[in-house]
């Protein structure tokens, strides 16, 4: 048998690599080698994927029955691992206008992507050297986006997607936080400033436990925020522990849900922690009575 032929069996029989997939592709991502074999690393990679994949390809489908022509960002695209396989295993197979837009400040990876997208011929796949915060001013973007991702978009990349999301008036959004450091550091500034009687300050005395603490507590006011824009939020890990620990997986879907309770909670949360000067991070204006339910994009 051919080395080509063998590579080619090896690959066919490997169980990771779903049917239809295009084992070039993976390979140009880098996480197939030349011979069709994959590390440890790269298999850890891909299952992240498929399991985000595996959360986001019912959504299209919901979309899909209300209108025709998905448009899905992804904020923090990175090698845009997420936005490749899924337009090789959902996109390609439409021909109803749909479009995948990659966000992504490395302006190497943006070209790589761009140069990607090119040789395999998906037209529907854009790639822009935009922060997230610039995304959503920029008209580069359409008015109103159906699904918006991040995948371990760092820090405040992970609120700005979300600020996105709700300016784009988003049917859904996926989220995977990554690096909360921005809480923590805010706990611990004014650890001194709490009432000496308020037990809740144990939790965050130590700074491992203010670490994370402070994660868990962004994460929440993170739901609370969607919440009270009308969304219905589901918190779940997106694949076990052994394989990241930033594994917490957000999804919020629109549902024009009363908006008055998560929004006194989001501020009483605030209050009770000390954290009132984040106000502005976590609260964000309403949209308008006629822009309140998302629609279709343009």
């Amino acid at each position: 048998m051919k080395r080509a032929d063998l590579d080619a069996a090896r690959v066919a029989a490997m169980p990771e690599i779903l049917p239809g997939q295009s084992v070039a592709l993976l390979q140009e991502l880098h996480i197939l080698t030349r011979e069709g074999k994959m590390n440890q690393d790269s298999r850890r990679k891909l299952k992240q994927v498929y399991h985000l994949v595996q959360f986001i390809e019912p959504l299209l489908k919901e979309i899909q029955q209300d209108h025709a022509g998905v448009s899905l960002v992804d904020h923090g695209a990175g090698k845009s691992y997420l936005g490749f396989i899924l337009y090789d295993l959902f996109f390609k197979l439409q021909n109803d206008g749909s479009h995948v837009y990659g966000i992504e400040t490395r302006e190497d990876l943006v070209q790589k992507s761009q140069q990607l997208a090119r040789k395999f011929d998906f037209p529907r796949m854009s790639f822009l050297n935009l922060s997230v915060a610039e995304s959503t001013e920029s008209d580069l973007l359409p008015q109103r986006i159906d699904v918006v991702t991040a995948l371990h978009a760092c820090n405040t990349a992970t609120d700005d997607a979300i600020r996105f999301g709700l300016r784009k008036r988003a049917k859904f959004m996926v989220l995977v936080p990554c690096c909360q450091a921005e809480v923590a550091s805010v706990l611990n500034k004014n650890k001194g400033k709490m009432p000496s009687q308020n037990a809740l300050t144990e939790l965050w005395r130590h700074p491992l436990h203010t670490r994370e603490f402070g994660s868990q507590v962004t994460n929440v006011l993170r739901c609370l925020q969607l919440e009270a824009h009308g969304y219905q939020v589901k918190v779940t890990e997106l694949v076990g522990w052994e394989h990241s620990m930033k594994n917490e997986l957000i999804v919020a879907s629109y549902k024009n849900l009363p908006r008055g309770r998560p929004a006194a909670r989001l501020q009483d949360m605030l209050q009770a922690l000390g954290l009132e000067e984040m106000a502005a991070r976590f609260f964000t204006e309403q949209p308008a009575p006629d822009e309140a339910s998302p629609g279709r994009s343009l």
